[in-house]
């Protein structure tokens, strides 16, 4: 009986581990808003890029592209130590501040669309849509639809290491093979 014991023991030991270890791979993101992430490029020392997931609550690629993406280990680190990360709802009601301008949301259908959202992907309804900026809140480029870890990764690092300075991203991914 004692044996029995002990080897459920191990055995619910052996399983509780596994649980902790496979549930804590996906890694938490670091989400602040957009007013933050202006206060922080204007403020820090050596302020980092701006990336913006633009996102509705009914688009399910959304909700995909946050669970396998940018909960990826690798994904979330790079973008964590790179980029201040923005999740911005492109159905938003609040009133958003940029370059001067006050973008606001405008009825229209069923729903309706944030005037920035609207701006950042460059008048393409299109969700999800990754948008990134540069360390002074200019635009780099939108990036549309789902994006896979190991592709999304390849265009974070495009930016997020300056490559776009000297290589466009056709001489860029010829080089890196893909």
């Amino acid at each position: 009986m004692k044996s029995y014991s002990l080897s459920v023991s191990k055995s619910f030991l052996f399983l509780a581990v596994l649980f902790v270890s496979t549930t804590s791979i996906a890694q938490e993101v670091n989400w602040i808003s957009w007013e933050e992430a202006v206060k922080l490029t204007s403020t820090d020392k050596n302020p980092k890029k701006v990336f913006i997931d633009v996102y509705t609550d009914w688009c399910g690629w959304c909700k995909k592209m946050d669970k396998d993406t940018f909960q990826n280990p690798e994904v979330a680190a790079y973008m964590d130590e790179n980029y201040y990360m923005v999740k911005f709802d492109g159905e938003g009601k609040d009133p958003v501040e940029y370059k001067g301008k006050t973008y606001k949301f405008i009825p229209s259908g069923r729903k309706g669309y944030h005037e920035f959202a609207a701006a950042l992907m460059q008048g393409r309804l299109s969700y999800p849509t990754t948008i990134f900026l540069d360390e002074e809140l200019n635009m780099l480029s939108p990036v549309p639809g789902y994006q896979k870890p190991e592709p999304f990764l390849e265009i974070a690092r495009y930016f997020g290491s300056n490559v776009y300075k000297e290589k466009d991203w056709k001489a860029y991914t010829s080089k890196t093979g893909k």
